[in-house]
């Protein structure tokens, strides 16, 4: 066993007996841990995971959402969103993922994570904007990345490719309006030309 699967195995270990009943699942896969916590003890599990003597995640890196809604082509069963958080140790050099899904997939809503880590405030409002899920106790949930009036989150699987409405300034009102997409849907397959000396090459 190499020093690096030592390593990880330990911050797995260390990682397991900090949250205690906290943990739903917790992997070792590709050298990296990952740990899957109950909505309910999200906030809790997080604290725990930076003030460990054994853990000490200082840092978070960075936090998105994920919609599993298609996931293994409609053969997963379980919850829709999901949020991962990936969490570093610069004391003790180790790092994990974080998962929490979402109890609701109608209205995913988890606690924040700001008031545990700064650095999760953008990434919050990245991952309301983008995939609709509310950050409970999160003090400035806005959109980060589409327009105020966007309708819809962008980034989940049912979300047409051309969106539901289009921007546009009107010079007549002095403003910018919106109005239905009127983009027809279309394939276009590129026309490939197979040469035997294309650019010099043989």
């Amino acid at each position: 066993m190499s020093e690096n699967s030592v390593h990880t195995e330990v911050t797995l270990r260390a990682v397991e007996a900090a949250l205690g009943s906290c943990v739903q699942h917790i992997s070792l896969a590709l050298g990296e841990v990952t740990v899957v916590v109950d909505a309910a003890h999200y906030l809790k599990a997080a604290q725990l995971l930076r003030d460990d003597a054994e853990c000490r995640f200082e840092q978070l890196l960075d936090l998105c959402a994920v919609d599993y809604s298609t996931y293994g082509d409609g053969a997963y069963d379980g919850r829709r969103f999901c949020v991962v958080s990936h969490l570093l140790s610069v004391s003790l050099n180790q790092r994990i993922r974080l998962k929490v899904f979402a109890p609701d997939d109608e209205m995913p809503l988890v606690e924040s994570l700001t008031t545990v880590w700064n650095s999760a405030n953008w990434f919050e409002r990245e991952a309301f904007d983008l995939f609709g899920v509310i950050f409970e106790g999160h003090t400035d949930l806005r959109r980060l990345l589409t327009d105020y009036g966007f309708i819809g989150h962008p980034f989940r699987k049912d979300f047409p490719v051309s969106g539901h409405v289009e921007m546009r300034y009107d010079a007549e009102q002095r403003r910018v309006v919106y109005q239905p997409v009127s983009i027809e849907p279309r394939e276009i397959t590129p026309r490939i030309i197979r040469e035997d000396n294309y650019g010099g090459l043989h």
